[in-house]
């Protein structure tokens, strides 16, 4: 559906995902890289264990769909290369401390001038205005600031942080979002614009209903819970039980609520467990239409945590979704990266796909696209590109260099 558009990638892993995405709707995606190759091919892991920038996962991963260039934008030569490949393309999209482009003469100003239907995005922590866009805009920092790392951990220690940089991806995703509401404004008025996209920005946006509508509702700050998301009040205290059990082969997610629109899941579970030979003990006298915690106490809620227990441990995760669907009950496995692989709602959907890698004579396995649409595709096209691989298919086809133009740039180390 972008296959009309060209996109000059900037960027470094705050941004990666922002032309990934434009690259699975078919936008001709150019990753700019400085000679030698981006840093972020150094993050692991890689392929085989064997650490090499050609082999990085996570390069794969997150430049897939782009043809790769290298050139030297801090030079002045490479500044002029570059400006010629703004006046063919629509989109460049950046993540640079913010004022950076502005210092080398690259920023929306300069560029418009170029192409006035460029579309500059430029993705960072902290957005390109404000008090703090200059402050570092490490993906802790981004979280912390965020509000969302303060419910994350246990209620007895310090929060934590997450164990992915999910901040960097929110904030190219919005990267790429306001990339195409930008080409549809450009589409009307031929006149393209800068897009600021804020990872703190859209951290807060995303998770504001979890962190701030609590305090703004009741005046009440979200307590860290760790595992344990389950609230109870009891007649004599309250007690926080898990949300996550573990199974014989993984673990499930399961919430038992009260009250009338969960009297059929709870029944059916305390027959589930009886047929299985476990004794429900408080489960098995609880009017369901009636009764809710209540009614029972502390010790009553622990001894149903201990029930639930036992009777996840007698099953995989396979066998508890099947037994969900069977008899209606709100429960679901937590998948590991070899059961998705083999999650028949994926396989059923050809979700994901094999992709060749002829510079390691094998095919890797990649998730496809995130949506599929009726009238156009969206996902992997093909790998991640080597080092310079487009280099000539770029300069010499499309910008018009000769082969002793390029040495000579090569050896200068512009490109």
């Amino acid at each position: 559906m972008l296959s009309c558009y060209k996109v000059l990638d900037l960027t470094n892993e705050k941004g990666f995902l922002c032309g990934k995405a434009l690259g699975d709707l078919g936008a001709d995606v150019i990753k700019i890289e400085k000679p030698g190759g981006d840093p972020g091919r150094n993050i692991g892991p890689f392929y085989h264990d064997i650490p090499d920038p050609e082999k990085s996962l996570y390069w794969f991963a997150f430049n897939a769909n782009k043809r790769g260039i290298t050139l030297d934008i801090e030079t002045t030569e490479g500044r002029e290369i570059f400006k010629k490949l703004v006046k063919t393309a629509d989109v460049v999209i950046e993540s640079f401390a913010p004022g950076y482009m502005d210092k080398l003469g690259l920023g929306y100003a300069a560029l418009c001038h170029v192409n006035p239907r460029i579309v500059l995005t430029s993705i960072s922590g902290f957005g390109q205005e404000g008090p703090y866009r200059d402050y570092n805009d490490r993906d802790i920092a981004v979280w912390a600031l965020s509000g969302f790392m303060y419910i994350m951990g246990d209620p007895d220690r310090p929060p934590l942080a997450p164990s992915y940089p999910h901040g960097y991806l929110i904030g190219a995703m919005n990267g790429a979002l306001g990339t195409m509401v930008a080409l549809c404004h450009c589409q009307v008025t031929g006149v393209g614009q800068q897009v600021d996209a804020s990872s703190h920005q859209g951290l807060v946006f995303s998770t504001f209903i979890e962190t701030h509508v609590p305090w703004h509702l009741q005046r009440t700050f979200l307590r860290r819970e760790g595992r344990n998301r389950w609230q109870v009040t009891a007649k004599d205290g309250r007690i926080s039980l898990p949300s996550l059990w573990e199974c014989k082969d993984g673990a499930v997610a399961f919430f038992m609520l009260t009250g009338p629109a969960s009297v059929t899941s709870n029944t059916a579970m305390v027959e589930w467990m009886q047929k299985d030979g476990i004794d429900p003990g408080v489960l098995g006298r609880w009017d369901w239409n009636t009764m809710d915690w209540s009614n029972f106490t502390v010790n009553d809620a622990k001894e149903v945590a201990r029930t639930f227990n036992k009777f996840f441990l007698q099953h995989t995760m396979m066998e508890l979704l099947e037994g969900a669907l069977k008899y209606d009950i709100q429960m679901t496995p937590l998948l590991k990266p070899k059961d998705q692989l083999k999650f028949p709602q994926f396989v059923d959907r050809k979700f994901f796909i094999e992709v060749e890698h002829p510079d390691l004579c094998t095919k890797i396995t990649y998730p496809g696209g995130f949506a599929r649409f009726t009238e156009a595709a969206c996902g992997i096209r093909f790998r991640a590109p080597l080092i310079g691989e487009h280099n000539d298919e770029v300069y010499k086809k499309e910008l018009g260099l000769s082969t002793e133009e390029l040495v000579a740039l090569t050896r200068r180390n512009v490109i």
